[in-house]
């Protein structure tokens, strides 16, 4: 095993054993534990989430949290809900993955050039994780960001994740808005609304606004290769 890989294992180990936020612990467990009717036979994950992908990635996602029925359940961000069949559909499209769905931990998607991470570990009550359950998590995203040598186009969905971004890289003065591209000490950072419910649902959020974000991540990844 390569010494890279030797330390995301170490990183991924302490995310996934963390209890620093009490409310989100038990709201994770009491989810696993009282599941939804239309996964009621499933084994919930229940646990903090790791990042996955490629740990050579120019490409870098930042999202809020994993979904309580979604990361939570099958134990990888952005899997087996609304908002992960949004995100491994246009990464598909647009050669970042190597299949359009994303249903289960074991189902073979598998990520290219990009590494997906988030804000916060721990699906939050209400997709509202509190700043300090935020401030707990930032020095997850702090050495992840460290081990990922290659990122040069990170993309934040949603405000919180912008926030974070912008933290971490010590970014000033910028506001988040939909589709926003800034260059900022080697970073291309490009801001999207979730791909959420409450947002694609709604019409906020339309495919064609989501694709757009990924054609200009594309542009640039092609650009720093």
């Amino acid at each position: 095993m390569s010494k890279i890989s030797n330390q995301f294992e170490r990183l991924d180990g302490n995310i996934v054993k963390c209890k620093k936020c009490p409310r989100l612990h038990k709201y994770i467990q009491d989810v696993a534990k009282h599941k939804v009717k239309r996964f009621q036979n499933e084994k919930y994950w229940g646990k903090p989430l790791t990042g996955f992908g490629d740990t050579n990635a120019e490409l870098l996602l930042i999202g809020l949290a994993p979904a309580a029925h979604g990361g939570n359940r099958t134990g990888r961000m952005f899997t087996g809900d609304s908002s992960g069949d949004w995100l491994a559909k246009v990464l598909y499209r647009y050669g970042f993955s190597t299949k359009p769905t994303s249903t289960g931990k074991d189902d073979g998607f598998a990520l290219i050039n990009t590494y997906i991470t988030a804000a916060v570990r721990c699906a939050p009550p209400d997709n509202k994780p509190l700043k300090e359950e935020i401030n707990n998590c930032s020095g997850f995203l702090e050495k992840e960001l460290a081990l990922l040598k290659n990122v040069r186009v990170v993309i934040c969905l949603g405000r919180i994740a912008f926030d974070s971004c912008c933290k971490l890289l010590d970014i000033r003065g910028k506001k988040f808005s939909h589709g926003g591209i800034f260059t900022h000490e080697g970073f291309v950072i490009i801001t999207s609304y979730h791909p959420s419910r409450q947002n694609t649902q709604t019409g906020r959020l339309s495919w064609k606004q989501w694709s757009h974000v990924f054609v200009v991540a594309r542009k640039y990844v092609n650009k720093t290769g």
